[in-house]
């Protein structure tokens, strides 16, 4: 479904951005794939990662900051895809920079839907996170001003035009910022920080949110925020798994930090269906298409999903498996 498609991936060269990169070129014959950042280095270390790949000759480097609109019209020219990632996330820094974060999330966004509408690009997915459920920290608020705009974004793109959706999800293991990378560094000195043993985290990796992506984009209608099923784990139980003979310190909670995370809550349970794989959060608004999914069924009353009430638990052994895979 992405053959011979002219795709453009914001915050290209970031951890979702090169796995999105090798999957979709491994997988898929794209007419042409674009790397939109503003980081000149990481551009070309990533240039020189796939130089030696004999479909090399589909990437391109747009140096941008989805801060300048202008510079977006001119990358999304004859686009047929774009994947938006691109975003201030480090939650300590955009507590401290709250002005750069709303000018890079929300901002930004915005920017993308102008452009994207303007220059007649097919479909629009953006990556969204737990955080902008029921947020405590400005990262997590960005983030729910960048969904909401999202999917109100249909009401300004004209019959027949460009369609936008989310995808929410939490904790991606191996990447930048991921607690897994962490312990293995801390364990070498034989002691690793938690915060609260209680705290409980979705748990999901780079490839399963790939493929979750490219699903999406295939099945959206428009206005929707979709969000994969991903099981579960306690913290203590990832730390006895990843460093069982560590010291542990407990550092307590971190400002804006929650004891477990929240991908769907009770007040849009109300208007989301279940799937074998996912949860749909549906637009309430009739610009947005159809909104009926084959094989969908409405989740129960009272509904939501969280970390410390699911039904799907990661094992020791399959976190192991999964640590294999993602971490060198």
């Amino acid at each position: 479904m992405l053959d011979n498609l002219n795709i453009l991936v914001t915050g290209g060269t970031g951890s979702f951005g090169k796995k999105f990169t090798e999957m979709i070129l491994d997988r898929h014959k794209p007419n042409k794939l674009i790397v939109f950042s503003r980081d000149e280095l990481k551009q070309h270390e990533m240039q020189q990662m796939f130089a030696d790949r004999p479909d090399a000759d589909v990437m391109r480097y747009f140096i941008g900051d989805i801060r300048d609109k202008e510079r977006l019209y001119r990358a999304f020219n004859e686009v047929d895809l774009v994947v938006h990632t691109a975003a201030l996330k480090q939650v300590p820094a955009c507590e401290y920079n709250p002005f750069e974060a709303i000018l890079t999330n929300i901002i930004g966004a915005k920017n993308i839907i102008d452009a994207a509408i303007d220059t007649g690009v097919k479909k629009v997915i953006a990556l969204s996170t737990d955080k902008a459920v029921n947020p405590t920290n400005l990262y997590g608020a960005t983030k729910l001003c960048m969904e909401k705009l999202f999917v109100q974004a249909g009401a300004y793109s004209p019959l027949g035009g460009t369609k936008f959706a989310i995808c929410r999800y939490g904790n991606v293991m191996g990447s930048r910022g991921s607690v897994v990378p962490l312990f293995i560094e801390q364990r070498k000195k034989g002691k690793i920080t938690i915060t609260d043993s209680r705290m409980t985290r979705f748990w999901i990796t780079l490839e399963q949110g790939v493929n979750f992506v490219v699903k999406c984009t295939d099945m959206m209608n428009g206005g929707e925020i979709f969000v994969p099923k991903m099981p579960s784990m306690n913290i203590m139980d990832v730390a006895k798994t990843m460093a069982p003979d560590c010291v542990v310190d407990f550092v307590g909670i971190r400002p804006g930090e929650k004891l477990h995370e929240v991908l769907i809550s009770e007040d849009e349970a109300r208007h989301s269906v279940e799937m074998d794989d996912m949860y749909i959060v549906k637009p309430t608004e009739p610009f947005s298409g159809s909104g009926e999914y084959a094989e969908s069924k409405e989740v129960p009353e009272g509904f939501r999903f969280t970390s410390n009430h699911n039904t799907e638990w990661l094992k020791d052994e399959e976190l192991l498996s999964l640590v294999a895979d993602v971490v060198p």
